[in-house]
């Protein structure tokens, strides 16, 4: 039934429409055939109702004809009177055996009986009655033409007697059968009128299925040419004409659709590249105020201990030499570099610097680690970012560790990623202060003794402008004095030349 169905369902429009027509018309003319049967076998029986009385009275002219012939010839003793005689003995006796001889207790089959017995004992006698007219025996010859008479007689009387009783059963039996065929014919006439109903509601329905998917299209098409694109779609189950103006129709639909939403979200991005470049012009105007008010008094140290340098050169105080030579390039790192792109090795430079500053400061209490791939040193990143972490990690991670902090610094690659991780072991962060820090809502109400004045904020924001990605920074720490660990995501993108 389903193959049936999908079989309908793939016919074209007209295949569908012939098809409910020349079924509607063979239904209708199956109808007619069977009640044209019906009509006929009724009209058969009501024929066979007289056959027996029209088989008598045939039977009893044929005696007659075997009863004249006999006595013509016996009246002319002719050739042709005694072949007339022969050919209609010939006829009855044919008649005869055509009798049912079956025994029963009915009174028509007995006497059927005794008409098929008398008629041979009479063509018995009339066959002795020509014999003796052809042998010239008078005598003898009239004994048994009256014998023949006699049975004659007897015979027609039979034959008279059940036709009459024949006629009579008949007669009911053909009214019984005149009432049953004009109730076929009623029947017939009602069964008529329900099938020619039936097909008007058949071809009503199935016309109204093929039509349905049309008027659904309708009253769709209208809904789009009135500006409504988000009217539902259709439901298309067939392949005829129909199913594929239906099908490209809600592939029109979803086309408009997916255009729509493309320029919707082609003005949600370009609203938000608007906001995004006024952010970026914010945090740089932010950025250059804080670089410009940090670089005032970095001058004039640089410059100082530069000549503080020179001169510890000149005494020979090596260690007081390299110490202010570092504070030198620190500062200088600071004026120079303070709004410009450096490489992930200058910057890892910095924290060098930055790091033996400290432990001369503190008497070597941090214990700094580094593990980097110098294939990623000439990869690009904003400045003064790795120290403003490192800072981060001494001032609020292992500062009261009394030379038990640790820094480890790694630079290693993740697919296309370069990523930077700075991990302490110190006090840790909680969640809260994480997610704060992240977002750029974490404030300080002054900054640590020897800050630079680049708070975490300012460093995020600026990492994000430059990769012009959300996710540029993870903060991971494991619980209270577990750690910390900042790791920094940069594009694999290499300066291209060394201007410093």
């Amino acid at each position: 039934m389903n193959k049936k169905l999908k079989a309908l369902s793939d016919m074209s429009l007209q295949g569908k429409i012939s098809s409910i027509y020349i079924m509607a018309n063979l239904f209708v003319c199956l109808v007619n055939v069977l009640l044209i049967l019906g009509i006929n076998r009724m009209s058969g029986e009501m024929e066979m109702v007289y056959r027996d009385n029209l088989n008598l009275n045939e039977l009893s002219e044929s005696l007659d004809t075997v009863q004249n012939s006999m006595t013509d010839y016996l009246n002319a003793k002719t050739s042709d009177s005694l072949e007339e005689y022969y050919r209609s003995s010939q006829n009855y006796m044919q008649l005869v055996e055509g009798l049912e001889d079956e025994i029963s207790g009915g009174s028509y089959e007995r006497m059927k009986r005794n008409i098929k017995h008398m008629s041979g004992q009479y063509l018995e006698i009339a066959d002795q009655t020509i014999d003796a007219k052809r042998g010239r025996n008078v005598e003898k010859y009239r004994t048994r033409y009256e014998n023949a008479t006699q049975l004659y007689d007897y015979i027609n009387t039979y034959i008279y007697s059940l036709n009459n009783q024949q006629f009579k059963n008949n007669s009911e039996n053909y009214t019984k059968l005149s009432q049953a065929f004009r109730l076929f014919e009623t029947v017939g006439i009602a069964v008529i009128i329900a099938v020619i109903v039936a097909n008007v509601c058949i071809i009503t329905k199935l016309v109204g299925a093929i039509i349905s998917p049309l008027k659904a299209l309708a009253k769709s098409a209208d809904e789009v040419a009135n500006g409504n694109f988000e009217v539902e779609l259709l439901e298309v189950q067939t392949r005829d004409e129909i199913g594929v103006v239906g099908r490209a129709f809600n592939q029109m639909v979803v086309s408009i659709r997916e255009y729509i939403e493309r320029i919707r979200h082609s003005m949600e991005v370009e609203r938000a590249m608007q906001e995004k470049e006024l952010l970026m012009e914010s945090h740089l105007k932010d950025a250059q105020l804080k670089y410009l008010q940090a670089q005032i008094n970095p001058h004039f140290l640089f410059n100082t201990l530069n000549a503080g340098a020179q001169l510890a050169m000149l005494e020979g105080a090596d260690r007081t030499y390299r110490y202010v030579q570092n504070m030198a390039e620190f500062f200088r790192y600071n004026v120079k570099k303070g709004d410009a792109t450096v490489t992930i090795g200058e910057e890892i430079e910095l924290v060098d610097n930055y790091i033996y500053i400290l432990n001369v400061r503190f008497s070597g209490d941090i214990h700094y680690e580094k593990n980097v791939d110098k294939s990623f040193l000439q990869v690009e990143m904003p400045s003064m970012i790795l120290q403003p972490i490192v800072e981060n990690c001494v001032n609020h991670g292992i500062r009261e560790m009394a030379g038990k902090g640790r820094i480890w610094l790694n630079v290693y690659r993740i697919d296309d990623t370069v990523c930077i991780s700075v991990r302490d072991n110190g006090i840790g962060m909680d969640k809260e202060t994480i997610d704060k820090v992240l977002a750029g809502t974490y404030r300080e109400e002054e900054h640590a003794e020897g800050s630079n004045g680049i708070g975490m904020d300012n460093v995020i924001a600026r990492l994000k402008l430059f990769t012009e990605y959300e996710d540029v920074m993870s903060i991971i720490s494991e619980g209270k004095n577990l750690g910390t660990e900042f790791i920094i995501y940069l594009q694999m993108r290499e300066r291209e030349d060394d201007d410093v």
